[in-house]
């Protein structure tokens, strides 16, 4: 009687056993899909960044050009500096760059007079996986990159005789321009710094 309700119990135990091991293995599989679409979404994100800040230094290497042809005229320096001057589109670079990172370029525009926002969606889906319709399902992300100066100066003296240049204090870095030689200058990330914003 004893080792027929042993039997019994062993028997009754082997379902919930394949249950439990059935369970274990749709957690798996949905914690692999979740890591799926973890990753697709990083590759996304890791585009919109670099779309982003290739449009935001494109920008840069602009208005850095602007400031060297109007190196000689500082009247001219703080529209420069604060980006109100006329550059081109530089998404351009942001489809580049997305479609480096195997994305394309969804949406992107100037975000003020020193940014860029940019969206993307990657070219590989999600893939196939206990989830329904993630074989279709393509990541997206955006990201905004930003223009900073890193110079101030001041104006010289309007009744200042002859030309004079002010010095140009770029963080820590001293720039004493002569307008009779102006062979020793600022590069682009000098002047200005990008960065990813929030």
């Amino acid at each position: 009687m004893t080792r027929s309700r042993r039997l019994d119990d062993a028997g009754q135990a082997f379902p919930i056993y394949i249950t439990v091991v059935a369970g274990l293995l749709f957690l798996a599989f949905a914690y692999l899909a979740v890591g799926q679409a973890a990753a697709t979404r990083s590759d996304a994100q890791t585009a919109a960044d670099a779309a982003a800040l290739a449009a935001a230094l494109d920008t840069r290497d602009q208005l850095a050009g602007e400031w060297l042809e109007n190196v000689k005229d500082p009247a001219a320096w703080r529209r420069i500096f604060d980006g109100d001057v006329e550059v081109a589109d530089s998404c351009w670079r942001a489809h580049e760059l997305a479609a480096a990172n195997d994305a394309q370029v969804r949406a992107c525009g100037p975000d003020g007079l020193l940014g860029y926002e940019v969206e993307v969606e990657t070219d590989g889906t999600v893939g196939d996986s206990i989830v329904p319709g993630t074989e279709d399902i393509h990541a997206k992300a955006s990201a905004r990159a930003v223009i900073e100066s890193r110079c101030t100066f001041e104006l010289p003296a309007e009744d200042a005789e002859g030309v004079e240049l002010p010095p140009l204090s770029c963080e820590g870095e001293e720039w004493d321009l002569s307008p009779d030689d102006l062979t020793d200058l600022p590069d682009p990330e000098d002047l200005f710094e990008v960065h990813l914003a929030d």
